[in-house]
């Protein structure tokens, strides 16, 4: 018996790695990928197999048209009001094209009449958020990757439960994957007082229900249409700096008022739409803040025809003229970013990047060494924050606008998560993000060693290896 299975098995095996290999060449996103996998899976089909089930995909497909379904409901789109769309001839001639290629990659259009309040580190986020929370009257909207079954998460649990039994409309959305370690019994206090909980993937599964890909990575609060929250802090203690084995967690969030926030509100409303097929009956109409911002809520992910989060970075940083900063606890950049990245620095822009000197993930921090000394032979600044854990996703053009998410600077985030941002277009708040980031260049140590003078070989050799992975971190 066993002579004629195991000759079955191991052409079945085969097989399915020759049909793997074929989808690779379809789907691969470059030809550099498809030869990869093909090699891989041709080479090695027993361990390149099972990987390929796994990570083998980049777009989630039906997301497109459920968004469009759940728009259907909201008569206003995609303009909401009209009359707050910011005007671009008020903005810096060279920031006017690139506005244009924001709005084409977020579908919708810049506004005007926003307040933007930027919110560094967790006690500061938090307490603006639980403020606005105990303060809704109407609904609640929450969206994490992590959440966690702590002392911040039973402190947002208890004010979720209070203002359900106060007649507010409460959602929470959260990610399986993020949140895996996350009790039963949470969700379950939340549903007996009448919040309505949903993991993103609970009713649509990815393609295979291998794909440990497509992870919603957005952090989303709305408060009554009128008020709206993004950034980097998930909802956990480590990010309130109560985790004694990290220490401090240095993040950045965004607090909004006025028309920006009907856009926030979208991205949440087509998430949650997604997840449980429920049309939110929401105040779509925000009123004007006391400021008078433009911003443009863009949400990359795998479900956009083009590779947004990618066009996003390449389309800041080709905005720059003098200046352009990003932090981001990762890097490990596609290559259109990296000629970006380079072609900014040759032409004289201040480039700089920051990074989490300490690690959290451990193959993509080491991943990040092997595209230094590209960076460092175009001019490019690289600086690893030592204050502490570093998870901030912000960027800094010139003094004309900057940006507040989720994304991070890695292949991850461009191509695989859901993320979101917020583009502020104003001279004074890119000059307080400047300050902010000028402060943590200071806690900082520039990065001038060259891979091949690394103190080590795990990170002379790690590194390059890390980067074979470089697609899927």
């Amino acid at each position: 018996m066993l002579e004629v299975l195991i000759p079955v098995l191991v052409l079945t095996l085969e097989a399915a790695a020759i049909w793997a290999a074929f989808r690779a060449i379809r789907i691969s996103r470059t030809p550099q990928g498809a030869v990869g996998w093909v090699v891989f899976l041709i080479a090695a089909p027993y361990l390149a197999l099972p990987i390929f089930l796994f990570l083998g995909h980049w777009r989630l497909p039906g997301y497109v048209t459920a968004r469009r379904s759940s728009q259907t409901s909201i008569a206003a789109l995609p303009d909401f009001d009209p009359a707050s769309r910011a005007d671009a001839s008020a903005l810096p001639e060279g920031l006017r094209r690139p506005l244009a290629g924001f709005e084409a990659i977020a579908g919708l259009h810049a506004v005007s009449g926003n307040g933007v309040r930027l919110l560094v580190d967790g006690p500061a986020t938090y307490a603006a958020i639980f403020a606005a929370i105990d303060r809704a009257e109407r609904f609640v909207l929450v969206q994490t990757y992590i959440l966690r079954d702590d002392d911040l998460g039973r402190d947002l649990q208890r004010r979720l439960i209070a203002r359900a039994q106060a007649g507010c409309k409460v959602r929470l959305l959260y990610d399986a994957l993020g949140s895996h370690r996350l009790p039963a019994a949470y969700g379950a206090a939340l549903r007996e007082a009448g919040v309505v909980v949903a993991d993103f993937h609970s009713l649509r599964r990815p393609h295979s229900r291998f794909q440990v890909n497509f992870r919603n990575h957005r952090k989303i609060v709305v408060v009554d249409g009128r008020e709206g929250f993004l950034g980097g802090h998930n909802v956990g203690d480590e990010y309130v700096g109560r985790d004694a084995r990290i220490g401090r967690w240095r993040d950045t969030h965004l607090a909004l008022s006025g028309p920006a926030v009907a856009q926030l509100q979208l991205i949440f409303a087509e998430d949650w739409f997604w997840a449980t097929e429920e049309r939110l009956d929401l105040d779509w109409q925000p009123p004007a803040a006391a400021q008078d911002l433009d911003v443009l809520v863009v949400a990359p992910g795998p479900a956009d025809r083009l590779e947004t989060g990618s066009l996003y970075f390449c389309n800041a940083i080709h905005a720059a003229q003098h200046r352009i900063w990003i932090a981001s606890p990762y890097f490990v950049p596609d290559t259109d970013i990296l000629s970006a990245l380079s072609l900014a620095a040759l032409r004289g822009v201040d480039v700089r990047i920051l990074v989490a000197a300490r690690r959290d993930h451990w193959l993509v921090w080491l991943a990040a060494f092997a595209y230094f000394d590209e960076m460092l032979d175009a001019g490019v600044g690289i600086f690893r924050y030592t204050d502490g854990f570093m998870h901030q996703k912000v960027l800094v053009v010139d003094e004309a606008m900057a940006s507040v998410g989720t994304v991070n600077l890695d292949n991850r985030s461009c191509r695989l998560n859901f993320e979101v941002t917020a583009l502020v277009f104003d001279r004074d708040f890119a000059r307080t993000v400047a300050d902010m980031l000028s402060a943590d260049f200071a806690r900082s140590q520039p990065h001038t060693t060259r891979l091949d003078d690394a103190p080590n070989l795990l990170r002379r050799s790690g590194a390059r290896v890390a980067r074979l992975f470089a697609p899927i971190l």
